[in-house]
Formats: C-alpha cells, sequence, structure tokens
C-alpha cells in the first residue's frame, strides 16, 4: 500500500532547482519507495549492493560517467561510499543538470559532512522521518486511541497489507540495526551492551538527560556514552530536545530531554507490546509525549524546515513541554496524555505566558474535543497542525 507523504511536495522543488537531492532518515522510513515513485523514469541502483559498491569504489570516476545516459539516476544508501561526492561535484559543476542525482541515506554524519566539504551550494538536503499523524489521517488509517498509535509506531511497514504485530516488526528492526547499521558506523564490539544502552535510553524518554547517570546505569564511561548517543542520532533512532534559554530572570536548565523519532521502537525496547500493557505502564505520558513531540519534527521536515523546536524548565520545576520559535515570536506547547481536559493541564502554560508576556498557546491531549480556554488552543494528538 503506496502512502502519500507531505515531503513529496519539497522534494519536486529540490530537484528543480539543485543538481542533486539528498533524502535522508532512518532505514524503512520510505525513501526508497518515494524516491522511485516521484522518479519513476529514474535509474535505480543500491550501495547496499555488494557488487554494486565494490564497483563504485573501485573507478568512481567511471562509474559516475556511465550513469549519464540515463534521464536521472537514484542512489540508494549512498553512506557506504561518501567518496564518490568530490567525483560528483566535478560532474554536476559540467553538467549542470538540475535534479539529476537523487541519493538517500540511513546516516546522517557521513552524508553531511561529506556534502558540507564536497557539494556546498549544490545539494538540497531533506529528512524523511517515519508517517507522520496527518500522513497517517489522509490515508485513513489512524488509530482509534493514543496508546494504540504508540504502540504500532509510524513505520510504513506496520502499515503494510498483512503487516505484522509491532511486537515481530521492531525487535526485529532494532536487531537489523544492531548488527548491520551499529557494526557498519562504529568500533563497538558488545552489542549486547549496546542493546542494553538503547533499553535504558528508552526508558528516559521525555526525561531530562544525565549522563553520569547513564553511564552508571549502562556500566559504561561518559565518553562512551556521548559516542553512543551520537551513533543514536545519527541513525535517527534519537533526538535531543534543547532547553530554550531566555532567561525571564530564573535559573534554567541546562539538561538536553531524550525522545525517539519513534515509538514503536521504544516501546519494544522497554517490552511494551500491546496498548493495554501500555495504560499501565509508568512510561504511558513520557510516550504520549514522545509521540507529539516526534510529530512536530516532521512537520517541520515536511516542509523542508530545521526544527526550530525547545522546552523550557526552570530551577523551580516550571516547565513547559515544547517551545516553537515562529519568527520573533514562541509558541508554548504543552502535551497531556489524559483523554478527558482537566484545570491543572492548563497551569504550566499560563505560568509560562504570564512569565514571558505571551498570550499564544497550545495544548495537545489524548481526547477527541478541540476548543478554546482564555488564550490557549486544545487540540486532538490525532491532528493538531503547527503550519
Amino acid at each position: 500500500m503506496f502512502i502519500a507523504r507531505e515531503i513529496t511536495g519539497q522534494l519536486l522543488a529540490f530537484s528543480k532547482f539543485f543538481p542533486v537531492v539528498a533524502l535522508l532518515g532512518p532505514r524503512q522510513s520510505g525513501k526508497t519507495t518515494l524516491t522511485q515513485a516521484v522518479f519513476e523514469q529514474y535509474y535505480y541502483l543500491n550501495l547496499e549492493n555488494l557488487d554494486q559498491r565494490t564497483v563504485a569504489l573501485l573507478d568512481p570516476r567511471g562509474f559516475l560517467e556511465k550513469l549519464l545516459v540515463h534521464p536521472g539516476v537514484i542512489i540508494d544508501e549512498f553512506q557506504h561510499a561518501p567518496e564518490l561526492l568530490s567525483y560528483l561535484q566535478v560532474i554536476v559543476d559540467r553538467e549542470k543538470r538540475p535534479g539529476f542525482f537523487i541519493l538517500t541515506g540511513s546516516h546522517n554524519f557521513l552524508m553531511n559532512q561529506a556534502i558540507s566539504q564536497s557539494l556546498a551550494g549544490r545539494v538540497g538536503i531533506l529528512t524523511l522521518l517515519p508517517l507522520s499523524n496527518q500522513e497517517i489521517l489522509t490515508a485513513k488509517l489512524q488509530a482509534d486511541f493514543s496508546e494504540t498509535a504508540i504502540v504500532k509506531g509510524f513505520y510504513p511497514r506496520a502499515f503494510a497489507e498483512n503487516a505484522l504485530a509491532p511486537q515481530y516488526i521492531y525487535p526485529s528492526y532494532i536487531q537489523t540495526y544492531l548488527e548491520r547499521d551499529v557494526r557498519a558506523i562504529t568500533n563497538v564490539t558488545d552489542l549486547s551492551l549496546f542493546k542494553k544502552f538503547l533499553g535504558l535510553c528508552a526508558a528516559r524518554a521525555g526525561q531530562l538527560l544525565n549522563f553520569a547517570a547513564l553511564a552508571t546505569d549502562a556500566g559504561i564511561n561518559m565518553a562512551t556514552v556521548r559516542a553512543w548517543l551520537t551513533i543514536l542520532e545519527a541513525s535517527y533512532i534519537i533526538f535531543l530536545l534543547q532547553p530554550h534559554h531566555r532567561n525571564f530572570n530564573k535559573r534554567l536548565t541546562k539538561s538536553s530531554k531524550l525522545y525517539f523519532y519513534d515509538t514503536g521502537i521504544a516501546c519494544a525496547l522497554l517490552n511494551i507490546e500491546t496498548s493495554s500493557q501500555l495504560e499501565q505502564h509508568y512510561m504511558r505520558g513520557a510516550l504520549f509525549e514522545n509521540l507529539a513531540i516526534a510529530d512536530i519534527y516532521k512537520q517541520f521536515y515536511n516542509r523542508a524546515k530545521s526544527p526550530a523546536i525547545y522546552f523550557w524548565r526552570d530551577s523551580h520545576g516550571h516547565e513547559v513541554d515544547c517551545l516553537i520559535e515562529q519568527g520573533a515570536e514562541l509558541l508554548p506547547i504543552e502535551i497531556k496524555a489524559g483523554m478527558t481536559i482537566q484545570v491543572n493541564f492548563l497551569s504550566g502554560l499560563q505560568y509560562w505566558q504570564e512569565l514571558a508576556g505571551v498570550k499564544q498557546g497550545l495544548l495537545i491531549y489524548g481526547g477527541r474535543e478541540e476548543l478554546k480556554i482564555s488564550n490557549i488552543d486544545i487540540k486532538s494528538w490525532r491532528d493538531f497542525k503547527i503550519f
């Protein structure tokens, strides 16, 4: 089943302007399906294929020159041969063919480092994450309850015809990630320890990140914690939400908060297999918050925008789950898993609004109704929009 992706318009627009378009994102987020659907006349090759990769690396100039006979080329999993980029620069400067090379990659640190050196100004970079709430809603696949959506996750594979249950999809994904990607991008030798580290990260979703405590619990040093978090960020497993530092004469936290790009993976790491298990789980609220924050990231990336997203917390425990910079203005967002609106849901927003002198605000919650109380819009998790 093909699900229309919101980023399609940006992908087409970039291909009309940039000679190279790089579509980055986690494995199985739909990059190959999307690029082949949008550029159906293009020649396709995958550098995970060892034969193709070997040819590309042995004779990169000849490999690329031979591709010019096609109307365009999709090169999948390009991070396996970043050495090609310096040769690509010469060709695109000579040929001047907009949108000829479409590159996809599952690791952003290899791609971005190489691109910044070799293809500055010649490449448009887009990020495709798993399905957004809006994409699922448009395809009429939306879950009735947030618990179901959190456990099912948002990878297209979970919505395929005759799809396996989440308890089969995500453990397999995690094992493949460990055995293929982690080994490929780092010298991690103890994969069981790295998997334990992943589980400890899942137990911290939506929480302030304490490097020392994470190191102690994982049985590794803090330098390794930082290195492994970088690996997880680079391969689109987690992201770190930074605190907003406008002072308001209060001491603010300097710690980041940790989130997963997909809640299905987080649930698998926490051994949560069903929505009924999640209903009673201590991580229910944190995972709901994770669902909403991840969807905000998707809304930015699907519009080719860099996420201008933060959270706010002072030394007295006052907190706003999410702050979005909109030009010179800030939009504060509170996220609550409850299906019934309660007065205390608004207290954090109202405190911050008074402190910052801001009137607008948004509450995302687990119910269905949409309304407005004072200057706060209240939206359902199913279809809230930032843009």
